[in-house]
């Protein structure tokens, strides 16, 4: 097997800049992948991002990898979801609609299946192939059907959450009355949780115990942690939200300007960066004692989530080390989408008899039986300075924190690339890695990968992935269109102006100032690029209503 040689120069802070080529000779055999997702987490919720969270897991692994600082994914989770397993657009996967609402226009068209489909090739399958183990542990969300879960699509080992979300405990309480928790184990049905199920503690249960059980054979692995935390309903146990008590008492707005303030300290944000305005959510001073106590309770819980869901990173991390498999092991971390500020009344079927069938009293919030999230509030104050969150093509919704450490010792620790990277290019990068040929190169009928691997970036032999390419964005009617530092957002009113605005991502990436009229034929040359995207990948345009989304900014 050819040895894997991975050049490298120092990135300092956000430019990438030349420098004698450090040449790292490391290993002869395959490295290990492990793929770590969390679930609706803002951009600045942890340490390494300038978050106020306790991250300690997290803050390691950036000091020993690469921040990926200009890491972009979908509006919401299984777009996201179908991009990342398939390397190729979310309209192409099979997930141009989230499958809980595709429409009556779309339905039965290609890529409006709503469940990851046979017509791409998968990570996982390619992986097994070559000659990995494959293990699946968390949110699936990308088909219910027996033959759409993940022991069909390459994982030889699952434990799967198959829809969008639900209670963090044993009590499976869904999202709303007709989407009901379902659990699959290897295909089947899990029929009962124990006990003392809590989501991110068993989801990592279930990987190390697969982990341990295959050490000993001479195989490398690829390991699919795909956390539900921090998506609502908002659960922890009691202790760890106890330890965010007070802390969040100053309000949304105040920690959106700390937040900023700590992305701007480690020179992710500039210092003179404008801030997307605060728009029609409340102002905290204005809300009454008896919301602000609750919302603050409910901020609390969220921290308590990735605070928690940090430690059970650790746990894996210490496996690695105990068993000399950190070195040889690729770690890529990031969130699926923006954090989320919509309300319970978002998805599709909620009642108000369900959602009052709850015990959300202040001492409940956040245990068994309550069913908060976090509004649009602490969303805004997740992703600041940036325009709107979870759902919308805005930065807000797209951009997401990414951390990834490569199979390496003596290189890549502690630096910040700003490069633009999409979602589309991890299953490229881990192809690359793992010396495995994807079946498009070679046959027409497979859509081949849209992304590229970021390995000669990573390495300073380019200094930009997508310097001549374009992404396009559409979701339930939401668009956007990306090419260097320019981007074109099409929001509907009161979200955004109900046309094509033009930004300049380098100089604004608030999305605060509308360049249409400064850079009229920019914004004409993206509106075409765009209209190509759109037939490229067979976009079938349907608005949804966004007021369902629960609350403007």
């Amino acid at each position: 097997m050819k040895k894997y040689k991975l050049l490298m120069i120092l990135i300092p802070f956000l430019i990438i800049c030349c420098s004698d080529k450090n040449e790292v000779e490391y290993s002869e055999s395959k490295p290990n992948i492990l793929l770590i997702v969390a679930d609706d987490m803002g951009y600045s919720d942890i340490g390494p991002f300038g978050g106020e969270i306790n991250t300690p897991t997290l803050d390691r692994l950036a000091e020993n990898g690469i921040r990926l600082t200009n890491f972009h994914v979908l509006p919401t989770c299984s777009p996201t979801r179908s991009v990342l397993l398939s390397g190729t657009d979310n309209h192409i996967a099979g997930l141009g609609s989230m499958g809980e609402i595709v429409s009556s226009k779309q339905k039965g068209h290609p890529g409006y299946e709503g469940y990851l489909n046979d017509h791409v090739a998968h990570l996982p399958q390619l992986l097994k192939d070559a000659g990995y183990h494959t293990y699946m542990s968390g949110k699936w969300h990308l088909g219910d059907e027996k033959e759409h879960r993940p022991f069909a699509r390459g994982f030889e080992e699952t434990f799967a959450l198959l829809p969008g979300g639900g209670s963090h405990w044993n009590d499976k309480l869904p999202l709303s009355p007709i989407g009901p928790m379902t659990y699959s184990r290897n295909g089947e049905v899990v029929e009962e949780l124990p006990d003392d199920f809590y989501s991110s503690k068993n989801y990592t249960d279930y990987m190390l115990e697969w982990l341990e059980r295959d050490k000993t054979e001479d195989k490398p692995f690829f390991a699919y942690l795909s956390y539900t935390a921090p998506h609502d309903p908002l659960h922890a146990p009691k202790d760890y939200i106890e330890k965010y008590k007070g802390k969040y008492s100053k309000g949304y707005q105040v920690l959106r300007e700390q937040r900023l303030k700590g992305l701007q300290d480690l020179g992710i944000l500039p210092k003179d960066v404008d801030m997307y305005p605060w728009g029609e959510t409340p102002n905290w001073d204005d809300l009454p004692e008896g919301k602000k106590a609750e919302s603050e309770r409910d901020m609390e819980v969220y921290a308590a989530m990735v605070d928690y869901m940090d430690e059970q990173i650790n746990r894996v991390f210490n496996w690695l080390e105990e068993n000399n498999e950190m070195d040889n092991t690729i770690i890529i971390f990031f969130s699926d989408n923006g954090a989320n500020g919509a309300n319970k009344f978002a998805y599709p079927g909620q009642t108000e008899e369900f959602v009052n069938s709850f015990n959300n009293s202040l001492e409940n919030r956040g245990l068994k039986k309550s069913y908060i999230e976090m509004g649009p509030g602490w969303a805004t104050a997740s992703m600041s300075p940036r325009r709107l969150f979870k759902a919308f093509t805005s930065e807000g919704g797209i951009i997401s924190p990414c951390i990834i450490k490569l199979p390496l010792k003596s290189v890549n620790k502690g630096f910040m690339v700003n490069a633009f990277i999409h979602v589309s290019d991890i299953m490229p990068t881990l192809l690359d890695l793992a010396g495995v040929t994807h079946p498009g190169i070679n046959n027409p009928n497979v859509p081949g990968m849209m992304g590229k691997s970021i390995l000669p970036l990573l390495n300073g032999e380019i200094d930009e992935l997508h310097p001549n390419e374009g992404i396009g964005y559409e979701l339930h009617g939401l668009r956007a269109y990306v090419k260097g530092i320019w981007k074109i957002l099409n929001l509907p009113i009161p979200f955004g102006k109900g046309e094509w605005e033009l930004f300049n991502l380098r100089e604004d990436p608030a999305e605060s100032n509308d360049l249409s009229l400064e850079y009229p034929e920019i914004r004409e040359e993206l509106i075409e690029a765009y209209k190509e995207y759109e037939k490229k990948v067979g976009v079938i345009f349907d608005p949804i209503d966004m007021s369902i989304i629960g609350g403007k900014e």
